[in-house]
């Protein structure tokens, strides 16, 4: 069973970013979840169709109406490198957890409600925070690990994903398993139409299909969905296709487990097929932003 029309619940909502980008490429925003007085004013005033849920800590995602796509850009502060990098154990920056803790709940309900496979919803995940993930933690870039990790648990509890090689991850890279997959990427503001720098990670999840690295890097739509939107996806997908290729690509990683006991993903015969770029010691990210 698969929705013919998209549907999107936001997380950290503040000023309905992700439900206006939805709406911008044919995806119906359902509901946001938000504290703040004024960005619930001006959503409101946006999106009057869209419920308003309440703080991210006092919901349980079985009561959550079903959406295809949960989005999310939890507080940044404890990973940046502005901040105090208390990381992922910061009380606002551990606010991710919420966010994993809420979409294994949705999905939870639907399969408890006889939906099963790439039926069960969410079947997408978008999460959006600054590059200073990449560092955060101990070891150095621990966190993010813990961000690929967590992610790739909604679809399958079993998997763990290594440190990077050398431990420094890359701006760019997927992780593919046997029937999710998990791309991210860094993109900067200031070559996306806004007269600004400001660098963040994009994390794509499919829990139900390989398509996430399609979706972020290559794909100006999502199979098997509505066609509404097409001129505003194709736009963004063209500057999307411009980056990749002057960026020299990005490797994909089959993930696996190995046994029973060593369920740790299968090395590949590079170690930038997990971790993204070309296997170069370039700086994709400088690359793709301009930036050295």
């Amino acid at each position: 069973m698969q929705e013919k029309i998209m549907t999107l619940g936001s997380l950290f909502d503040g000023i309905g970013g992700f439900p206006f980008a939805g709406i911008l490429n044919g995806i119906t925003p359902v509901w946001a979840s938000e504290i703040e007085t004024f960005p619930i004013a001006v959503t409101k005033i946006r999106f009057p169709d869209m419920l308003h849920v309440g703080d991210i800590t006092k919901l349980n995602g079985e009561d959550l109406p079903p959406v295809t796509i949960i989005t999310g850009g939890s507080p940044c502060q404890d990973l940046s490198v502005a901040g105090q990098r208390a990381g992922l154990s910061g009380e606002r920056s551990g606010l991710f957890m919420e966010q994993i803790r809420i979409i294994k709940e949705m999905r939870c309900a639907d399969e408890q409600n006889g939906r099963a496979a790439l039926a069960v919803r969410p079947r997408y995940m978008v999460w959006e925070n600054v590059p200073g993930a990449f560092s955060s933690g101990e070891p150095y870039g621990e966190d993010f690990r813990v961000v690929l990790e967590e992610t790739a648990r909604i679809a399958d509890g079993g998997v763990s994903v290594p440190r990077p090689p050398g431990g420094v991850w890359k701006p760019a890279g997927a992780i593919l398993g046997e029937q999710f997959s998990v791309a991210w990427r860094v993109l900067d503001a200031q070559y996306w139409g806004v007269p600004q720098r400001r660098r963040r990670i994009f994390l794509v999840a499919d829990f139900g299909g390989h398509s996430a690295g399609q979706i972020l890097f290559e794909q100006d739509s999502v199979f098997g969905y509505t066609e509404a939107g097409e001129n505003a996806r194709q736009s963004v997908a063209a500057a999307a296709r411009s980056c990749i290729e002057s960026a020299g690509g990005i490797g994909e990683f089959p993930a696996r487990r190995t046994s029973q006991d060593d369920k740790r993903f299968a090395s590949s015969e590079s170690p930038a097929d997990l971790y993204g770029g070309d296997g170069s010691s370039r700086d994709l990210d400088a690359e793709i932003c301009g930036e050295k």
